[in-house]
């Protein structure tokens, strides 16, 4: 009886529930910040690898939409005139702390640039 008295004993002490409260919440907050930035460099890695592929099959088409840019590069040889299309592609990133836009005073966004040579034009 003596033993089940002082396990009653011993859990209704509250000793260490404040220094983890302490140590909880900035352990969290730094979580939450680590995750913020593994979200943000994957979606501008996925956004990057989607750019370069659609501005890789549509140079091949030929086809240009209005965002695009088309740069001609000269070169001394007459066939060996190249142009490029550059086309760029903007999104949001989910936020995962609350407020953290209101803090900053801005959205987070991912813009990247999609560079490739365009096929049959020289």
């Amino acid at each position: 009886m003596s033993l089940i008295f002082s396990i009653f004993k011993y859990a209704k002490q509250e000793r260490g529930s404040v220094e983890s409260a302490l140590v909880l919440i900035p352990l969290l907050a730094l979580f939450l910040i680590s995750l913020q930035i593994g979200i943000a460099i994957n979606y501008r890695n996925m956004d990057q690898m989607y750019a370069q592929s659609d501005s890789s099959s549509r140079a091949i088409s030929g086809e240009v939409r209005a965002g695009d840019e088309v740069i001609a590069i000269h070169s001394p040889d007459s066939f060996q005139h190249l142009q490029l299309l550059v086309s760029k592609k903007r999104r949001t990133i989910p936020l995962l702390i609350p407020g953290l836009s209101g803090i900053l005073n801005r959205l987070h966004n991912t813009e990247v640039i999609g560079i490739s040579v365009i096929e049959g034009a020289s």
